[in-house]
């Protein structure tokens, strides 16, 4: 029996932790307090779920900026991957999500960094063999660098910023892999002009871009987790001048810009959104179920509200969550209209 977008009316993520501080300088410990993950969908159209998270733990070190068109840090200006030109619609990127302390998260986290790192290799060859245009295919990893959290933290902005030495490690990861690296930012309540900025010293990097998750945008004040969060076009022009301006200060290539999105509601006024010939936007659909909502899913907010270049999120366990469900081959995938350009694991 076909599935409706209407058949999925919960949204179900797995309890997350909170924490005692959503600042980068915490102390390496156990995360404590708790999010209560578990929401009622408003919509009657809502679709695909997104993924089960579970909360990084906190790590600690300083981070310095520097406002010229290096980092001003030896660790990273040593860093030799530099992609040139813009890199969409050229090439497809393949990403695992997930952050480094969390097996729940996503790939990322979940193998050693040798097997996830071997494991991202295989599903391009997958993705390579599937593709009769041959378009060259990227790796990237996904990041989850500002964690939404459950408890709010001594600023109150229920969110957890990964350390210094976390980004590094990742950082470093793309680079001896040659794969593109995305710092993803679930901002909670803390506005997102500073979540930004507290990326910036890494989006310096030619190879280093930007994803925001409006999922845990949590603009009535809601705790993360509770409801589904939303961006104005306003948020995601925010994001493009913001990144805009790193390009043009640093003679960068165009920045990519992935916006998550899996119901109607998380992306407002999207006819406002101003392209940017230094960003460039991936509207990404970002729900799991089985592949005919998924598909429905990706019609609904996705090709019908189109902003540049398009994405579409599969999943090695929650795709199978619903009883006779599967994730998508990358030939499904291949035959949606637009085609994506930025496939991601989690």
């Amino acid at each position: 029996m076909r599935l409706s977008l209407a058949a999925l009316s919960f949204l179900a993520l797995s309890q997350l932790a909170g924490c005692t501080s959503s600042q980068s300088d915490q102390k390496d410990s156990p995360a404590t307090g708790g999010l209560s993950a578990s929401a009622a969908t408003k919509s009657s159209t809502t679709p695909a779920t997104p993924a089960s998270e579970a909360t990084p733990a906190p790590d600690s070190s300083e981070t310095k900026s520097s406002s010229t068109g290096r980092t001003g840090d030896p660790t990273l200006d040593s860093l030799t991957f530099a992609p040139e030109g813009a890199l969409l619609p050229k090439h497809r990127i393949l990403a695992y999500y997930g952050n480094p302390h969390s097996k729940k998260m996503g790939v990322l986290g979940k193998y050693p960094k040798e097997d996830m790192l071997r494991r991202l290799d295989q599903e391009i060859k997958n993705w390579e063999k599937a593709d009769s245009a041959k378009l060259p295919i990227l790796p990237a990893l996904h990041l989850v660098a500002t964690s939404a959290q459950g408890a709010p933290g001594k600023d109150g902005g229920y969110r957890l910023r990964m350390s210094d030495k976390t980004i590094k490690k990742i950082i470093k990861w793309g680079d001896e892999h040659k794969a593109i690296v995305f710092l993803d930012i679930q901002r909670g309540h803390a506005p997102l002009g500073p979540e930004m900025e507290y990326m910036k010293k890494y989006l310096k990097l030619p190879f280093v871009h930007l994803g925001i998750d409006p999922e845990f945008s949590m603009v009535t004040g809601a705790k993360p987790g509770t409801k589904i969060g939303s961006y104005d076009a306003a948020d995601v022009n925010q994001a493009v001048k913001f990144l805009s301006q790193i390009v043009k200060e640093n003679n960068l290539p165009p920045k990519i810009l992935v916006v998550h999105r899996f119901t109607q509601g998380m992306i407002k006024n999207y006819k406002n959104i101003k392209l940017d010939p230094n960003v460039q936007i991936v509207m990404d659909m970002d729900g799991w179920g089985p592949p005919v909502l998924k598909k429905d899913s990706y019609k609904a907010y996705i090709q019908k509200e189109p902003v540049q270049y398009t994405g579409f999120k599969l999943f090695y366990e929650n795709d199978f969550r619903k009883p006779g469900s599967r994730i998508m081959t990358p030939a499904e995938v291949m035959a949606l209209t637009p085609k994506p350009l930025y496939i991601q694991y989690q």
